[in-house]
């Protein structure tokens, strides 16, 4: 993730200047970041992890959205793009342009070597500030890990890590609940939705 030519810029600006570009940034604290390009497992775990989301989202009042989604991580001031938002109930947007989303319920992101520790640290700091958002995953695309963060009545977030099941990740999700039983390499249970991902080549 590089940094664009330091000077002040405020969320307003941003916005135009995010809306006009090719290439997606995030902002925070008066920077715009712009975002590296997805590898090819990135891209991969991507495609599997909408079409299995979506699966479990028939006759739901849930809604996944793109990666090209922008989510404004409130109160944190953060403009980012996560791998995956999903909004369980009414959708809410930042302005009449239905493309900056307020209140996921659900955020995925898909690790990448370099901004891992941002992805792990500070990121996800201000992730878990939302009021909305029930469930952090992250899932790595060089080794076979998944870890979810679920918000918990207190309003602190306690970590539980995938289990390992040979060429596949799996996460139980709670906040996304699924409409019938499970496909292929789907499985549901009373928790709500156990994601598994294949990554093998």
């Amino acid at each position: 993730m590089s940094t664009l030519p330091r000077h002040f810029i405020t969320p307003e600006e941003y916005l135009e200047l995010d809306r006009k570009a090719e290439c997606r940034s995030e902002y925070y604290n008066g920077e715009m970041f712009q975002m590296e390009s997805a590898s090819r497992w990135h891209a991969r775990i991507g495609t599997q992890l909408v079409f299995l989301i979506e699966g479990h989202l028939i006759g739901k009042r849930c809604e996944a959205f793109p990666p090209h989604m922008r989510v404004l991580a409130a109160p944190s001031g953060l403009y980012t793009y996560p791998g995956l938002p999903v909004v369980c109930g009414e959708p809410q947007f930042l302005e009449l342009q239905d493309d900056t989303l307020l209140n996921p319920a659900l955020i995925v992101e898909i690790l990448s070597p370099s901004t891992e520790d941002y992805d792990r640290g500070k990121k996800a700091k201000m992730y878990r500030a939302m009021p909305s958002l029930q469930e952090l995953l992250f899932i790595a695309q060089d080794s076979y890990d998944v870890e979810l963060y679920r918000r918990q009545a207190d309003g602190t977030s306690v970590a539980n890590r995938g289990q390992r099941l040979g060429w596949v990740d799996r996460a139980d999700i709670d906040s996304v609940h699924p409409a019938s039983p499970g496909a292929v390499r789907e499985s549901s249970g009373a928790s709500g939705v156990a994601l598994i991902l294949d990554k093998s080549p």
